[in-house]
C-alpha cells in the first residue's frame, strides 16, 4: 500500500487548529485534519448528564493538583466552551511573572494582535450582550456589584442571539447551532476548499519523514467509537508541515513522546503549565435578602431561584484589571453557570469533608446558588512528567483520565486566589445577602477550563518552547497554535486571543509552506 502523503497535517481540531487548516486549505494546500474525538452535527447533542452522552465530547483530564476539562470531538474545546469572547487587557502582554523578565515576545503586543483579534471576531462572529440578553444570574451579579460599588458588564460572546434558546446546555454541545463553534466558520470553511477530516484519529508521534520532499511522519491510533481505549487500527501520513493544536494538555506529551526521534525538543516543552488562574467560588443566595437589598423579582414573584436559567456566562465585573496595580493582583470576577454534576466540589463548612449532611444541606438551595469564575495572574508553575504509553492520558473510564500535568500553586498563584475570593466575600456577602464557598481542592486539585503555556512562545530559549511565529524550535515546518502557546495566563478566557494568535501564526506558516514546496498562497479572506 502507498505512503499517506498530504501537504499539511493538523492534530486537533479546536480554535487552534480549525484556524491554520482553513487559510492553509484556502491557499490551495493539501490539509489533512487529525481529531481524537468524534464528529457530531447539532442534532447529535444530547442536553443530559448520561453517561455516554457528554462523556463523548467532553474530559476530565486529572493530574498531579490539577484537574482540566476538555473537549474531545471535532471542533474541539469550542463545542463545549461557554462562548465568552473576550480581548486579553494590554498589561498581559507585559508580564514578567516570577522570573522577573517579560514572558510574551517583545513582538507581540495587544495593539499588534488586534488587527488578528478583529478577524476572529469577525469569523466567529462574536455578539456585545445587552442588559435585555443577560442572564437572571448575570443580572443578579450586576446588581450585587452596583449595590457594593463596582462595576459590572455584559460579556462579549461568540453566539447568534436569534437561534439561542437560553438553554444553558453548553457544555453538552449546542443542539441549535446558536454557540458560533469551530463546526460553524472555520471547519467547515476548510472543508470547501478541500480540507478533509478525520475523527477518532489520535496521533502518537511526530517523526522525521523518510520519505524524500515530506519533513515529518505522524503516526496515529484509530479508536473505537463506542470505547475509546479500544484501538481498530494504525498508520502514518507523512507531510511537509505539521500544525501541532492538540490542547495544551495534549501537545506537550505527544511531542515527549516523539523526542528522542526528533532529535530532542526544547527543555520547555511540558513546562510553565497554566491553568489561566482559574479559581470557582459558590455563593448561596439568601432569597428574601435578594428581594429586600437588590429589589429584584421574576415574574412569578420568586426573588431569584434561576441559575440553571439562561447562558452559563453573562456578566463580569473588569474593575481589577487596572495595569498599574501589582502582577498577582489583577483579576476578572465573571458569573457563570456549571451543570449539577460538578455540586460535589462545592465546600461546606457544615462537615468536615466535601460529602455528607452538610453537602446536602447546601445543595437544597441549588437554583438559588450564584457560580463565580476568577480568572487571575498565576506563576505558570506546571509541569508534564514522563508520557503515557499512548494517548494524552490514561483513560480510566468513559470522560474521565488520569493525566501527567503536576501542580502546586505558588504564593504569587495563591496570592491572586484569594485577592479574587476576598473582593468576592465583599461584594456578595455584603449585609448577610449570600454565603460564599469556593470548590474544594480535596477531589482533583485545581480545577480548569483553560489550561494553557506547556509549549509557549516567546524569545529566550531557556523558556519558551516556541519562537514568536510558533514554530517549534530546532524543527522547522512544526507549529504549534493551541492554547499551550500562550505565554501566560491572561485574566479572562482565552478562546479569543487563541484564535487571534492563530491568525497572527497564518503569514509564517504559509511562508514557510511555501519554502517546502507547498503551492500555497497568501490572501485567503477571514471564513
Amino acid at each position: 500500500m502507498s505512503a499517506q502523503t498530504t501537504d499539511v497535517l493538523v492534530i486537533g481540531s479546536g480554535f487552534g487548529g480549525a484556524v491554520p487548516a482553513y487559510y492553509l486549505a484556502a491557499g490551495g494546500g493539501r490539509v489533512i485534519i487529525l481529531e481524537r474525538g468524534p464528529r457530531l452535527a447539532a442534532a447529535d447533542f444530547s442536553h443530559d448528564l448520561r453517561l455516554g452522552t457528554y462523556t463523548r465530547i467532553v474530559d476530565v483530564i486529572k493530574g498531579d493538583g490539577i484537574s482540566v476539562v476538555a473537549g474531545n470531538c471535532v471542533g474541539g474545546g469550542s463545542v463545549v466552551y461557554f462562548a465568552a469572547s473576550i480581548r486579553a487587557p494590554s498589561f498581559i502582554f507585559e508580564r514578567q511573572g516570577s522570573l522577573g523578565r517579560r514572558l510574551w515576545p517583545t513582538a507581540l503586543t495587544r495593539a499588534s494582535l488586534d488587527p488578528w483579534y478583529d478577524r476572529a471576531e469577525q469569523a466567529l462572529p462574536t455578539t456585545r450582550l445587552d442588559w435585555n440578553s443577560i442572564s437572571y444570574a448575570g443580572g443578579v451579579f450586576a446588581a450585587a456589584c452596583h449595590r457594593a460599588g463596582r462595576t459590572c458588564n455584559p460579556v462579549p460572546v461568540a453566539v447568534d442571539l436569534a437561534r439561542c434558546t437560553d438553554c444553558n446546555w453548553m457544555l453538552s454541545g449546542c443542539r441549535f447551532d446558536a454557540k458560533r463553534s469551530m463546526l460553524l466558520n472555520y471547519l467547515p470553511a476548510a472543508e470547501a476548499h478541500g480540507a478533509t477530516i478525520r475523527p477518532l484519529h489520535e496521533v502518537q508521534t511526530v517523526v522525521p519523514s523518510w520519505i524524500d520532499g515530506y519533513q515529518y511522519a505522524v503516526s496515529y491510533t484509530m479508536l473505537d467509537p463506542t470505547d475509546y481505549t479500544c484501538t481498530l487500527q494504525t498508520g502514518t501520513i507523512h507531510a511537509k508541515i505539521v500544525v501541532l493544536a492538540a490542547g495544551a494538555a495534549g501537545t506537550p506529551v505527544i511531542l515527549q513522546r516523539s523526542a528522542l526521534p526528533l532529535g530532542g525538543i526544547p527543555s520547555a516543552v511540558g513546562r510553565y503549565f497554566s491553568g489561566n488562574g482559574d479559581r470557582v467560588n459558590v455563593a448561596a443566595m439568601d432569597e428574601t435578602k435578594v428581594r429586600d437589598l437588590l429589589g429584584l423579582t421574576r415574574p412569578d414573584g420568586t426573588a431569584y431561584a434561576a441559575l440553571p436559567i439562561g447562558k452559563p456566562i453573562t456578566t463580569a465585573t473588569f474593575d481589577h484589571l487596572d495595569p498599574n496595580a501589582p502582577e498577582f493582583s489583577r483579576f476578572t470576577l465573571q458569573q457563570i453557570y456549571f451543570p449539577p454534576i460538578t455540586n460535589t466540589l462545592v465546600q461546606t463548612t457544615l462537615t468536615p469533608g466535601w460529602f455528607g449532611a452538610g453537602k446536602r444541606q447546601f445543595r437544597r438551595s441549588w437554583r438559588s446558588w450564584l457560580t463565580l469564575l476568577a480568572m487571575t495572574e498565576d506563576d505558570n508553575e506546571g509541569t508534564f512528567t514522563s508520557p503515557p504509553l499512548t494517548g494524552s492520558f490514561t483513560r480510566l473510564a468513559p470522560g474521565l483520565g488520569l493525566g501527567t500535568m503536576t501542580y502546586t500553586p505558588t504564593t504569587n498563584t495563591k496570592a491572586g486566589w484569594n485577592a479574587a475570593d476576598t473582593e468576592l466575600r465583599a461584594i456578595l456577602e455584603k449585609n448577610g445577602l449570600a454565603t460564599v464557598q469556593p470548590w474544594t481542592e480535596q477531589v482533583g486539585g485545581t480545577v480548569t477550563a483553560h489550561p494553557l503555556g506547556s509549549c509557549r512562545i516567546g524569545d529566550d530559549p531557556r523558556t519558551s518552547a516556541l519562537t514568536d511565529q510558533h514554530e517549534l524550535r530546532g524543527h522547522p515546518g512544526l507549529f504549534i497554535t493551541d492554547g499551550a502557546a500562550v505565554p501566560t495566563s491572561l485574566t479572562v478566557n482565552p478562546s479569543l486571543t487563541i484564535a487571534a494568535l492563530a491568525e497572527r501564526a497564518i503569514p509564517a506558516i504559509i511562508t514557510r509552506a511555501q519554502q517546502t514546496g507547498v503551492p500555497v498562497s497568501h490572501g485567503a479572506p477571514p471564513p
